[in-house]
């Protein structure tokens, strides 16, 4: 909040008008999503000429605004895009679309910027990253998810595929339909057709799972999987791909190997140390780049 309010303050060529303006836009914006009634806006606008307030502050002693309306409008003003709660969209755990100044989001920033210094670098062949770990419920779906939030808020073009082939998370967490997908597209069946746009999150789109096939290791063993990276990385500047448990098949080894790079995620007082250690030394000797590994406290 502080920083989107300095930046508002000292932005190149701020001046009064601009800065007035501003403020009208934070009440429009207010009004156009259902959070303000235009009478209200008047009371505000009064309040604020006469006590030489901003909008947002005078809305909030009015008794009219909350901080949390302040922030959405902000977070629209400068095209940073989240979900409000209770707002149709999303499932609660995704907490980059719905809390986003809340202390999880900011670490899952730090590890954004982790990525884009280590990994997300520009460079061709540096776009897709499979998320992966040892066991069942170390919340790899939960910050592949995130993380994908968290990119697209960057204004990068993210995409996340689910290639948990086995027990796929990614349709349910973003309340999309799962008929076509990845599993569709690896058995011809499909194309890009099958991606889809997240409302309400521009520049995030997913490509579920898809229907659950009889040989899940054998459709991302095809050789159509690499060349669907490959068309998906051109069009696309981040590419996360969620995978199963590796104790569950040897999915993620291949998955992780068709991206060129994992990362690993450990869940605090349920991940075991030796058994991580096996899967950054599996993934390396398959050629892919282990760029790190998140500790999920959440």
């Amino acid at each position: 909040m502080s920083t989107i309010s300095q930046a508002m303050k000292t932005g190149p060529g701020a001046d009064a008008v601009s800065e007035a303006a501003r403020e009208r836009m934070v009440g429009a914006i207010l009004i156009d999503a259902g959070k303000l009634r235009p009478e209200d806006a008047e009371k505000i606008l009064r309040a604020q000429k006469e006590k030489g307030l901003r909008f947002g502050e005078a809305g909030v002693r009015l008794g009219l605004l909350k901080q949390a309306d302040i922030d959405f409008a902000l977070s629209r003003q400068f095209g940073y895009s989240y979900l409000q709660p209770g707002e149709r969209g999303v499932a609660q755990e995704l907490v980059a679309a719905y809390q986003p100044f809340s202390h999880a989001v900011e670490e899952l920033r730090a590890l954004r910027s982790q990525l884009m210094l280590r990994w997300f670098t520009g460079e061709p062949g540096h776009k897709a990253l499979a998320v992966v770990g040892t066991e069942r419920g170390e919340g790899r779906s939960y910050v592949a998810a995130n993380l994908a939030v968290v990119f697209s808020q960057l204004d990068e073009r993210t995409l996340l595929i689910d290639a948990d082939l086995r027990n796929p998370r990614q349709h349910s967490l973003f309340r999309l339909e799962n008929r076509t997908g990845l599993s569709a597209w690896l058995s011809g069946r499909a194309g890009s057709e099958a991606i889809q746009a997240v409302p309400g999150l521009p520049g995030l789109s997913v490509l579920t799972a898809g229907a659950v096939p009889p040989n899940p290791q054998e459709l991302l063993g095809r050789a159509q999987f690499p060349a669907l990276l490959e068309q998906i990385c051109a069009d696309h500047d981040v590419v996360l791909l969620d995978t199963p448990a590796m104790d569950t098949a040897a999915d993620a080894q291949m998955v992780g190997a068709r991206a060129r790079a994992a990362l690993l995620v450990a869940r605090k007082d349920h991940s075991r140390l030796p058994v991580l250690q096996a899967l950054s030394a599996a993934l390396s000797d398959s050629g892919a780049a282990v760029v790190g590994a998140v500790m999920n406290a959440f």
